[in-house]
């Protein structure tokens, strides 16, 4: 049976954007600027990590959202290796947040308990495989992560996945993410099949992200090629800027890592403790008056050129949506 809901009704949403979650980006303001502007905004759990943190951010949320067009979701990071994964699930639904976003690993757990009370779950994915075992869960729907988003980007381009989600799975929406950041770009995958844009490197360069002004002029400044993409922060392939550190750094990990990463006995534990590690030097980069450069961000880089507010980058996406649309009418 071929999906034929509305995803604005689905998320209850006035427009098909999702602002995507970002680790140490998203924060409270952006989501209020989301909501405002119509759109779903969505944020990690990780970002708040401190006692009852995640707590007061959630009832302010829930407060705020009253009578908004748009409305926001969390991201769920599901993979064993995440310590805070049970605690934050456990928050989450106690106080019934309405939209989950899974990463990296099996999603049963929070599929269960959101459908306990009417919330909806989407799943990223990144290929066929991932998608079935997903599907089968009964997930609400996915989110295509292809090629050239932010942090872990999936291997596939969009024009391809896409339309093979939909045919395989034709009764599930499906968001794309990957180098979207205008509104041509959004529609472009709608004509692919996709219901909604799931757009992320575009809001690091907003007024309202809490993130130092190096990183914010650093999206502005890079092109698509300075993006490059990393295992040495969490052990996944994670697009980066080309930065002097990252450089550093190193993109592969070595051989010794690669091992522990995947032997029986030491892989749980070696990648907590490389995603730890990440973490707290992504963390120091992105705090004011910090001189570290890790910064994680998509290819859509290339496509933007200046800091504005969450809610003008909506509009203007918005307006270049109506532009496109119309100018493929009169083609």
């Amino acid at each position: 049976m071929k999906y034929e809901g509305d995803i604005n009704q689905l998320l209850k949403i006035d427009f098909p954007i999702v602002m995507a979650p970002m680790f140490l980006v998203s924060n409270v303001e952006m989501m209020k600027a989301g909501m405002r502007a119509g759109i779903m905004a969505t944020f990690p759990t990780l970002n708040y990590r401190k006692d009852l943190e995640l707590e007061s951010v959630l009832e302010e949320l829930n407060s705020y959202r009253e009578g908004k067009p748009g409305n926001y979701g969390v991201n769920l990071i599901v993979q064993k290796t995440n310590p805070y994964y049970v605690r934050h699930l456990e928050i989450c639904v106690k106080k019934k947040v309405l939209f989950y976003i899974t990463s990296l690993g099996n999603p049963k757990k929070v599929i269960e308990a959101a459908h306990a009370y009417g919330a909806k779950v989407f799943c990223d994915v990144t290929n066929l495989e991932h998608a079935q075992k997903c599907y089968d869960l009964n997930c609400d729907g996915f989110v295509a992560v292809g090629q050239g988003a932010g942090g872990h980007a999936g291997p596939n381009p969009l024009q391809v996945l896409i339309p093979a989600l939909k045919e395989h799975f034709p009764d599930k929406p499906v968001m794309a993410a990957g180098g979207i950041a205008t509104g041509a770009g959004l529609l472009s995958v709608r004509v692919l099949g996709a219901d909604a844009a799931y757009m992320g490197t575009r809001f690091i360069a907003s007024k309202e992200a809490g993130v130092n002004k190096e990183y914010k002029d650093a999206i502005v400044s890079s092109g698509m090629d300075d993006i490059v993409m990393t295992t040495k922060l969490s052990g996944t392939p994670c697009s980066i800027i080309n930065t002097p550190e990252a450089k550093d750094m190193g993109l592969k990990q070595n051989w010794f890592e690669r091992f522990l990463s995947n032997n029986p006995q030491t892989k749980k534990w070696f990648k907590m403790l490389v995603q730890v590690r990440g973490m707290k030097k992504l963390e120091e980069s992105v705090l004011p008056n910090n001189y570290k450069r890790l910064w994680t961000a998509g290819k859509s880089a290339e496509l933007i050129h200046e800091i504005v507010s969450c809610e003008e980058i909506v509009q203007r996406i918005k307006e270049e949506y109506r532009v496109s649309l119309e100018s493929l009418k009169n083609a």
